[in-house]
């Protein structure tokens, strides 16, 4: 199946926003999923890396998770999301790593950790996604 889940990925696109901050999916089941960011084009003035874009990160790795822990036939869609940054990234890449707290029947809860190239932590990432059967 992981293979099957990334390349669906890969060839469905994660969407407008991510590919603008050039966002890429490396692995993708529903235990784990991993995608990677560069710090370059997406900084604040003090080219730290925006905190909008760790989130970004993160919304993009949980919301693509729990539509693939739904189904076919269900939509997650994304009723909660905060993060903590602990560390600035200035250089390089951020990879996000999501794993799930709670796969339930209506609900999911996913943590995400973005770590620089040192592999230090930068941010914590948590999303709910609500479940929804599409008619």
């Amino acid at each position: 199946m992981t293979e099957d889940a990334l390349a669906y990925v890969q060839q469905r696109g994660l969407g407008a926003l991510a590919e603008k901050m050039g966002i890429e999916m490396l692995e993708f089941t529903v235990e784990r999923a991993v995608a990677r960011m560069p710090v370059e084009g997406n900084t604040q003035p003090a080219d730290l890396l925006h905190g909008g874009a760790y989130v970004v990160l993160g919304e993009s790795l949980g919301s693509m998770s729990a539509n693939l822990y739904a189904g076919a036939n269900r939509l997650a869609v994304g009723i909660e999301i905060n993060a903590s940054h602990t560390r600035s990234a200035t250089s390089g890449y951020v990879t996000g790593v999501c794993t799930p707290v709670h796969l339930g029947r209506t609900l999911t809860t996913h943590e995400i950790a973005v770590t620089d190239d040192q592999g230090r932590r930068c941010s914590t990432i948590r999303i709910t996604n609500l479940i929804k059967e599409l008619r």
